[in-house]
């Protein structure tokens, strides 16, 4: 056993240094500069009061953009705490035309895409963006997607993200798995052509062709709706552009160890449902654990031993990589072994039957990528 444990790990060594390769040269891609600009409508779908939300709002208000731009918030309850912050947002920024949807229609199973459907007769623009509330956007956002989107060929793009701390051990440790697993993961599946992803960070399309694929009431019961609306704009022969910048912030707001295993596990469960064989092929994602385990049933040998030492280095130069990638500092990498053992327990755990948590709610997944709500208050 150790011997077979001892080559996966040696494995994961070898995709550590593999990734730090591939996110050296995703980072050194051209990014397209916009030569148009067309008017823009942002959805930002909301649900209950999160911490930021206030300031993840107004940094979509913040665009350096030459052309009418507007936000478009949607909430299913007027009494939702998400609402009266949209509010204040909406008071803060006057100059930029915004608007609140307020509508409890409940379409499907998928709470956020219903949401969606509510806000879909308020689009004015060509251009349609769409970014989950958690998300932290810098004033060239706009550009720098629309740029992306008018390239030839492209139908959709979406963007890489980086975590962002709340104070608190386990906001930090949620923020480790996005950067270190989660980032490295992804740049890696494109630079190789093996990942076709579009994250709900960003999805950016033209008003048209969403409408091509079935508007959002095409997604209204599916688990992954993101990753499925990019598969729909691949099947109208269009390309979805992930540009190297820019990097959006995801804010990070885990405060247990509870939380934390609840929101990985509805992620792993989530990859896992969208494409298993590549999930389970992943286990060589997590190659210090498996040196740990290696070492232990090698009886400490020394053999073990080295490969147990050259797996921390690898990942501490992929960590310092990933740091260099999304022009972050060194801070808190002593937390990585800790992360990467939290992560391969959840892993192992996403093979085991379960229900998803989300917003306080349960929900399981069917066979064919659908969701159904567990509980008796849906979401």
């Amino acid at each position: 056993m150790a011997g077979g444990v001892g080559l996966l790990a040696a494995l994961g060594c070898i995709y550590t240094l593999a990734a730090c390769f591939a996110l050296r040269a995703y980072a050194n891609r051209a990014v397209t500069p916009a030569t148009a600009f067309p008017s823009v409508t942002i959805l930002k779908p909301l649900y209950g009061d999160e911490p930021g939300l206030a300031d993840n709002l107004a940094s979509f208000n913040r665009q350096d953009y030459p052309a009418p731009f507007e936000v478009v918030y949607g909430v299913r309850d007027a009494s939702d705490p998400a609402a009266a912050i949209a509010r204040a947002v909406m008071g803060r920024f006057p100059a930029v035309p915004a608007r609140l949807v307020v509508d409890p229609r409940r379409h499907g199973a998928n709470g956020k895409v219903s949401n969606l459907m509510n806000m879909e007769p308020a689009i004015g623009n060509a251009v349609v963006v769409l970014a989950d509330s958690d998300m932290v956007v810098g004033p060239t956002y706009l550009r720098d997607v629309v740029g992306a989107l008018l390239a030839p060929d492209v139908g959709l793009v979406t963007c890489l993200y980086r975590g962002l701390p709340l104070p608190g051990l386990w906001s930090r440790l949620a923020v480790q798995g996005i950067d270190f697993h989660f980032l490295p993961g992804v740049v890696v599946g494109l630079v190789l052509k093996l990942a076709k992803p579009c994250f709900g960070s960003t999805i950016a399309l033209r008003r048209d062709t969403l409408a091509r694929i079935g508007g959002f009431a095409a997604f209204k019961d599916v688990l992954a709706d993101d990753n499925l609306i990019g598969q729909a704009v691949r099947r109208l022969g269009l390309a979805v552009a992930i540009p190297a910048r820019p990097v959006l912030g995801h804010v990070c707001a885990t405060t247990s160890p509870a939380a934390l295993l609840r929101q990985d596990l509805r992620w792993s469960r989530t990859i896992r449902a969208v494409d298993p064989g590549g999930f389970a092929g992943s286990i060589v994602t997590n190659p210090l654990p498996l040196a740990i385990i290696s070492w232990l049933f090698s009886d400490f040998g020394l053999w073990g031993g080295t490969l147990l030492v050259a797996t921390l280095a690898c990942r501490l130069a992929l960590q310092l990589q990933v740091r260099r990638f999304v022009g972050a500092g060194a801070k808190g990498l002593w937390l990585g072994p800790t992360r990467d053992i939290f992560s391969f327990v959840v892993f192992i755990a996403s093979f085991w039957p379960g229900s998803l948590h989300w917003r306080g709610h349960q929900f399981a997944v069917q066979a064919d990528g659908t969701m159904a709500s567990t509980d008796s208050t849906g979401s």
